[in-house]
């Protein structure tokens, strides 16, 4: 993606939070929520289960009321115009319903009867976009779970959408469906110049697909970014040598790493590279057999941003009461 000229307006955004707080009685669902996502882009939203991700989508949706902060989706207020929000938006957002005794291409008609009518032709090209023209008019019993996703995302595709809201899109997939959806989601951003705003749990399909992600953590977002930013987060180097311990332990007394990752990687203090790791350890007599860069993972990011504090307390497990 080309970079702005300075002289440039900032991209539309298609999505777009202030302060947004929920609260649901005492417990507190999500806290002080700041985002923007550009138009045509397709952005990851992460977080571990309860951290605030279905929440967040439910108030993008209208189908939870903030208790404080603006939420507008495609430029409109959605407490105070939601038809207009979502005029032009689909989604797939928890478990999709079907009537199972009915073809799919009549659960659709029903859905357009419930929303907006849909000019007939609307329905064949969405049921070619997510491939199922050979099925669309048997019933949804004999479906596997990857059609019921495309005709999820047909669903989703009717009211010729520019935003695309999904919630666990590729939930209970295959590796060959969750393959499929990739390449269909790659294809509406490409084709149509869809944005997606995509939460998932399948951290590897977020890399592949996402430009930019936010991560949520207990109701607060704790980074958003693109993903060049994750990847260059911090310089990982993978050591071996007679005593790792030792030389972690004397690197860290150095100021020269930050942490140290499965008992064979470091992670270097910025602006230390590994010629200087090399020259500090062998004036320390401990030997470098090896000494390899490797490039930060989504995976690993997000578990070091999910890792508690090293300063935290311990909490000791509580019993089951008898």
């Amino acid at each position: 993606m080309n970079a702005l000229a300075p002289d440039d307006p900032p991209p539309e955004a298609m999505i777009e939070l202030q302060q947004v707080t929920k609260r649901f009685g005492r417990r507190t669902a999500v806290e002080a929520f700041d985002l923007i996502v550009p138009r045509g882009e397709i952005f990851g939203l992460l977080g571990h289960n309860g951290a605030g991700k279905s929440t967040a989508i439910g108030m993008m949706l209208g189908q939870v009321w903030p208790t404080a902060g603006v939420v507008r989706v495609c430029g409109h207020d959605v407490q105070r115009d939601r038809r207009q929000a979502l005029a032009r938006v689909g989604a797939i957002f928890e478990t999709p319903a079907f009537y199972d005794y009915l073809s799919g291409w009549r659960n659709l008609e029903i859905f357009c009867q419930y929303t907006a009518a849909v000019p007939v032709q609307r329905l064949h090209d969405v049921v070619d976009w997510v491939g199922l023209t050979g099925r669309i008019h048997t019933r949804v019993r004999t479906y596997s779970h990857g059609m019921r996703a495309r005709l999820a995302l047909a669903q989703a595709l009717l009211p010729h959408p520019e935003l695309l809201i999904l919630d666990e899109p590729a939930d209970g997939l295959d590796p060959e469906g969750i393959h499929e959806l990739r390449q269909t989601i790659l294809r509406l951003q490409s084709e149509l110049g869809l944005t997606l705003l995509l939460s998932s749990h399948l951290l590897s399909e977020v890399e592949q697909l996402c430009t930019r992600i936010a991560v949520l953590k207990e109701g607060r977002k704790v980074f958003e970014g693109t993903l060049a930013e994750v990847r260059n987060t911090a310089t990982r180097v993978r050591l071996v040598t007679t005593d790792f311990e030792q030389a972690a332990r004397k690197l860290r007394e150095a100021g020269l790493i930050q942490h140290v990752q499965n008992g064979a990687r470091l992670s270097l203090a910025p602006g230390v590279g590994t010629d200087e790791i090399v020259r500090r350890l062998v004036s320390w007599q401990i030997p470098v057999f090896e000494i390899a860069r490797e490039q930060e993972t989504l995976e690993s990011f997000y578990l070091s941003l999910m890792r508690p504090p090293a300063n935290a307390p311990a909490v000791a497990p509580s019993l089951p009461r008898l």
